[in-house]
């Protein structure tokens, strides 16, 4: 009994610290959010003695946050809608259907989840840049959807091999054609995995920086990441107002961490319950 009780302290400790690491910055972040100007340069740890929220007012309304919000809403809603379209059309082709090359597909998908987006980047923009497609929305969605479609067919393959063989078999001897088993069949029962691969690419799209500054130059243009990052020229001298930009930038995320996390652990355990 003594030995379990120092092992399960042995594992309690890291795991303590790691939340602490997790959770401060986040506390830090809020906490200065709520200070003035002259009490975060006199003790920028200590407490907010009297909170305010008129830097958070400053910072959405200043900077134009509003702008960034809702470029982001668009870029990542149709960008999501589009890879569980396509993930799941070809996750279930991948695994249900009898063809030439399915494999070689399905290899092709995989070997795309490790190719780092820094080696693609340049003939990315190039081909954007020679589409007309650089600094517009459908760009940044498309540029999305190249970017995880790989991540999204890999987990729908998976999910879909999960299910028995028997029920496609019967909804083709009931009548049904390949488009009617993946409509009425498959598409209800790959709604979980579809929700949590929807979760995980909200997440990837709305976190990301990277593609979005290449792909949208413009200021008018900007996702709220390129957005939030634009604030530290316009408030280098004014920490907590920065701060707010940065606290604004991460509630939505925090939302969906915290309403949808067991979506989240199902979504990253998806591909590991059948290859």
């Amino acid at each position: 009994m003594p030995g379990m009780r120092l092992a399960r302290w042995a594992a309690a400790v890291p795991m303590a610290a790691l939340a602490l690491a997790t959770i401060y910055p986040l506390v830090f972040t809020a906490n200065v959010a709520m200070k003035t100007r002259r009490d975060y340069v006199l003790d920028r740890f200590s407490p907010a003695a009297s909170p305010r929220f008129d830097n958070i007012a400053e910072a959405w309304a200043g900077a134009g946050m509003a702008r960034y919000f809702a470029n982001s809403f668009v870029v990542v809603a149709f960008s999501v809608l589009l890879l569980l379209l396509l993930g799941s059309m070809a996750g279930f082709a991948l695994s249900r259907l009898r063809f030439r090359g399915s494999t070689v597909i399905f290899l092709g998908c995989l070997a795309g989840l490790f190719v780092p987006f820094q080696v693609i980047m340049v003939p990315l923009t190039r081909i954007m840049a020679d589409s007309g497609l650089v600094d517009t929305y459908p760009g940044l969605i498309l540029a999305y959807v190249a970017q995880f479609l790989p991540f999204t067919v890999f987990l729908m393959t998976s999910h879909y091999r999960t299910i028995p063989a028997e029920i496609v078999d019967a909804a083709r001897i009931d009548g049904n054609t390949v488009y009617g088993v993946y409509r009425r069949i498959m598409l209800p029962l790959g709604v979980p995995a579809l929700l949590s691969v929807g979760i995980l690419n909200t997440l990837f799209c709305w976190n990301d920086v990277l593609i979005s500054l290449l792909m949208m130059p413009s200021p008018e243009h900007r996702t709220l990441m390129i957005g939030v990052n634009s604030l530290r020229g316009q408030y280098s001298d004014d920490i907590p107002t920065f701060a707010s930009g940065v606290l604004i930038a991460a509630v939505p995320v925090l939302m969906i961490y915290l309403f949808l996390q067991r979506r989240i652990a199902d979504g990253v355990t998806a591909g590991s319950t059948k290859g």
